[in-house]
């Protein structure tokens, strides 16, 4: 069996310095972006005369948990991560539910008015109801103020996710639902069993993006929740911010050996708090993600 030589390809001195200033330039774009956040944590950790004195700093000299006392003190920070993590899982179900099951017969080239129902879709997403109106229909007419569905309902399906799903369910190889249909298989099977299993990337994509939407849900949650037990980790972190000068006023509490923690400390750590945990599934979601989003973008 002959050996197949592998040629390489001689670069030249010009190709050589592009592709060098590319990666340099890929370097400091990921350097810059990644350096605010690396002074949030490190200024979340910092005395407050180490962030009067510096101005910008990456690791801090003396290490100050009293920023993370103060904010897991009272307890709030917990049940708004909590409140959070339950308005993401749960929205994240309704969505993909109804994301999935609507991409399905819209992917479908046999159903009727396939067409139709498409734009009315696309429909949606150049022209809405505006904020008041949404504000009347949920809080007068569907009375779901200082409820959770008031969050979930009103985007339970997003238009542009809805149709990368469906170019998704559109790409995959016809013949697998024409071998199904002939050993039986009815439209509820061939989903379930052959569609759905098929589609993790797009899945998974999709459904990290509608977690990161609910878990940054700030506005909606501030218009229709008012109950304190109900607020999410985003409104909690609003309130912080905005009432950290009440924070060397504290009173009956040991802070230790720093004393009171900075104003500027406190909301550092209250950012990191409410980032870490939607920063924690990226990993995971990360092998299908560009498969999912590019195949659900490009084909259909």
């Amino acid at each position: 069996m002959a050996k197949t030589k592998h040629l390489k390809v001689k670069r030249s001195p010009g190709d050589e310095l592009v592709q060098g200033l590319i990666y340099l330039f890929i370097g400091i774009f990921a350097l810059i972006t990644l350096l605010p956040f690396v002074y949030i944590v490190a200024g979340s950790f910092a005395t407050e005369r180490e962030l009067t004195e510096r101005a910008f700093f990456l690791f801090p000299h003396t290490i100050s948990f009293n920023a993370y006392q103060y904010i897991f003190k009272t307890g709030d920070t917990v049940k708004g991560l909590f409140n959070s993590l339950f308005v993401t899982i749960i929205g994240v179900l309704i969505n993909m539910i109804l994301s999935c099951t609507l991409a399905y017969p819209l992917s479908r080239p046999y159903f009727k008015g396939r067409i139709f129902f498409t734009n009315m879709v696309i429909i949606t997403m150049l022209f809405s109801g505006g904020m008041v109106p949404t504000y009347m229909l949920v809080s007068n007419v569907l009375h779901l103020k200082n409820s959770y569905w008031s969050l979930w309902l009103p985007g339970a399906v997003n238009a542009f996710n809805m149709i990368i799903i469906k170019n998704y369910f559109q790409g995959l190889p016809a013949e697998l639902e024409e071998a199904a249909r002939m050993d039986g298989g009815n439209d509820a099977q061939i989903f379930l069993k052959i569609i759905l299993p098929l589609s993790k990337p797009v899945i998974a994509s999709v459904s990290l993006f509608y977690a990161v939407f609910h878990w940054n849900s700030y506005f909606d949650a501030m218009m229709y929740i008012s109950d304190k037990n109900k607020e999410v980790i985003q409104i909690v972190l609003r309130r912080i911010i905005f009432l950290t000068s009440s924070v060397a006023t504290e009173g009956g509490f040991d802070w230790g050996l720093f004393g009171m923690p900075p104003e500027k400390a406190v909301k550092m750590a209250t950012t990191v708090v409410a980032t870490i945990p939607i920063l924690v599934v990226y990993p995971f979601i990360q092998k299908y993600f560009t498969q999912g989003v590019m195949v659900g973008s490009v084909k259909g």
